[in-house]
């Protein structure tokens, strides 16, 4: 294999890997935000920020991308607390809000 074939593969991985990322951060803000609706609070900075990816396996035993964000909501508007959404590939596996 050339270098220049090995570079595009590379970058075309990584490619790939940018957009899948994004893709799987909204699915974690609509469940971030769906889970303050149901508990009457409110999400702040409408955002989730990625804390920790693995590699696991899911219930069929592939090896699926696990991930965990975290995101912000308020009872008042005055204070902040943390929540937390789970993610084993396309699927939410939680979204919890951490009092």
């Amino acid at each position: 294999m050339s270098a220049e074939a090995l570079l595009l593969a590379v970058f075309s991985g990584l490619g790939w890997f940018w957009w899948d990322s994004l893709q799987k951060r909204e699915i974690a803000i609509r469940a971030a935000r769906a889970v303050c609706e149901r508990a009457g609070v409110q999400f702040l900075d409408e955002t989730v920020a990625l804390s920790r990816m693995a590699l696991r396996r899911d219930a069929s035993q592939r090896a699926r991308l696990y991930r965990e964000y975290a995101f912000e909501y308020s009872s008042g508007g005055e204070d902040r607390m943390a929540g937390r959404v789970y993610l084993l590939g396309v699927r939410v596996l939680s979204a919890d809000l951490i009092a």
